[in-house]
């Protein structure tokens, strides 16, 4: 976002009288937007798309997931999941395999030929992190990893 639009917007909230948590709750979705585009355009590079990066992030994470689990991770519809693991099974990168526990499910496991993209995409991962954390030291890194964690727990209650 443009530093004139995000004025715009953050600067229409103080001038509305929003209070400071409304403003900057609107912050954090802004950053938030702006971290997934960031990495999107670095990924762009090795042509993979967010969808497609995100599931193979959530297959890293939970190796054997069924299709229902990879699709409420990525707050999607089971029929979307499918259609990407299927895609991305094509493309060498995803498998599908039987469950012993349950003949009706199929698990979901990132393959060897995914290995060397998992791996650019954690360098451009730390590549984005650097950008985005330039200029804190480790003790301001801590405080605002102790307070997000605080927002996470506060946001997990509902």
């Amino acid at each position: 976002m443009s530093g004139v639009l995000e004025d715009a917007v953050l600067g229409s909230a103080r001038a509305s009288g929003d209070n400071r948590k409304r403003a900057i709750g609107r912050r954090l979705t802004i950053l938030n937007r702006l971290f997934r585009n960031n990495f999107d355009r670095l990924a762009a590079r090795l042509n993979v798309t967010r969808s497609q990066w995100s599931m193979i992030a959530v297959v890293n994470r939970q190796p054997g997931a069924t299709q229902r689990t990879i699709a409420e991770a990525l707050e999607m519809s089971e029929a979307s999941a499918g259609r990407l693991i299927d895609r991305l099974c094509v493309d060498g990168l995803l498998e599908r395999k039987d469950r012993d526990d349950d003949r009706r499910a199929r698990a979901v496991y990132l393959t060897e030929a995914a290995e060397p993209l998992l791996a650019r995409l954690a360098e451009l991962a730390a590549v984005a992190e650097e950008r985005t954390f330039q200029g804190f030291s480790e003790d301001e890194l801590q405080t605002l990893g102790e307070f997000v964690d605080r927002l996470y727990a506060n946001a997990l209650k509902g």
